[in-house]
């Protein structure tokens, strides 16, 4: 993380996660979460990582390595996408998006370096260059009523649909749905641009921004979950997030076999709890006693008081899960897509 960046955060009442570059809140957890759910919010994205593809190979070798169309990726378009294992697990997941003949992509921060490593590992003799952007750009989450006002009055280019990205004035602003909006710009720029959208956006942790994602069904592989699951089992296929009709990649062979044997299992539920709901945790039932069916995703403090969060359950045992061992506190669960 820049460290200005997170000077400026602090001297603006960003409360942060001990040895770490999370922002917990701003003062006020709880009242972030009614935002978020009632108001409008602005967070700092920094669980994110932003990753840049260039030159003439770009397309082409992203194209080979992801399991979305990335050869198809419109310039005014962003994809949900993923990196998988040789045994078709999904290592890291992205929003993907151009500009131009740029691509970038945003990844959990704790993946970010391991992922940049290991992919440079397979560029070979392609003409294409990958580097960190995470140093020179922030990541900014803006979400609700007043999102795309708030967007116009920052000089900000607004996204026509979801799942679509505008670029301009220094900023690319992708749209994850009709009011929710992640803001990539340069360093420089972004102290600026933060107290212009806060106008109307209330500063928050990004346990709204969690809540959030919880929300919208929005799976994040981060370090806790790396290589556990088949796209398939988060439902990554169901965002857009594989294409069956492209060329290999690693673990592609697994993957459409899983899809066209209809062996998939496990899927994503939104679970809730009143214990704090991490992700990692296994999720057990004593109708299986034999090994967990199930696994957090992605978890965040709910508006309603407890926990929420995303998790990929073997379908068959999610109306008796508990949470960390079969004796654990009991979960409800809910199919994301039913």
């Amino acid at each position: 993380m820049n460290s200005n960046w997170r000077s400026f955060l602090e001297s603006s009442g960003a409360i942060f996660k001990d040895g770490s570059d999370e922002v917990l809140n701003f003062g006020d957890t709880s009242g972030e979460l009614l935002a978020a759910r009632d108001q409008t919010v602005l967070v700092p994205l920094t669980h994110l990582g932003l990753i840049e593809a260039t030159g003439d190979d770009a397309k082409a070798f992203l194209h080979s390595q992801f399991t979305s169309d990335i050869n198809h990726l419109g310039t005014d378009q962003v994809q949900h996408s993923a990196w998988c294992t040789a045994k078709g697990r999904m290592q890291a997941s992205f929003l993907a998006w151009r500009e131009g003949d740029i691509f970038r992509l945003a990844i959990a921060s704790d993946l970010e370096a391991a992922s940049l490593k290991r992919l440079q590992m397979f560029v070979l003799r392609s003409k294409v260059k990958l580097a960190t952007l995470t140093e020179d750009y922030s990541l900014l989450g803006l979400a609700g009523p007043q999102a795309a006002a708030a967007l116009g009055d920052a000089g900000l280019p607004c996204p026509a649909a979801a799942m679509t990205s505008a670029i301009g004035a220094g900023a690319s602003v992708l749209g994850l749905d009709a009011n929710r909006f992640l803001v990539a710009l340069p360093q420089a720029a972004v102290a600026e641009t933060w107290h212009k959208l806060a106008l109307k956006a209330r500063p928050s942790g990004l346990p709204a921004w969690r809540w959030l994602d919880v929300q919208a069904g929005f799976p994040l592989v981060s370090a806790a979950t790396k290589e556990e699951f088949v796209p398939q089992m988060a439902d990554f296929e169901k965002l857009g997030g594989v294409s069956f009709h492209k060329g290999c990649y690693p673990g592609q062979e697994i993957v459409a076999r899983t899809q066209y044997l209809g062996k998939v299992k496990r899927h994503l539920f939104r679970v809730r709890s009143d214990q704090l709901l991490e992700a990692g945790t296994d999720l057990h039932s004593p109708d299986n006693p034999d090994q967990a069916c199930g696994m957090i995703v992605s978890g965040a403090p709910s508006p309603a008081g407890g926990y929420e969060a995303l998790a990929v359950v073997q379908s068959n045992h999610a109306g008796n899960l508990h949470l960390g061992s079969r004796d654990g506190p009991k979960i409800e669960a809910v199919a994301v897509n039913p």
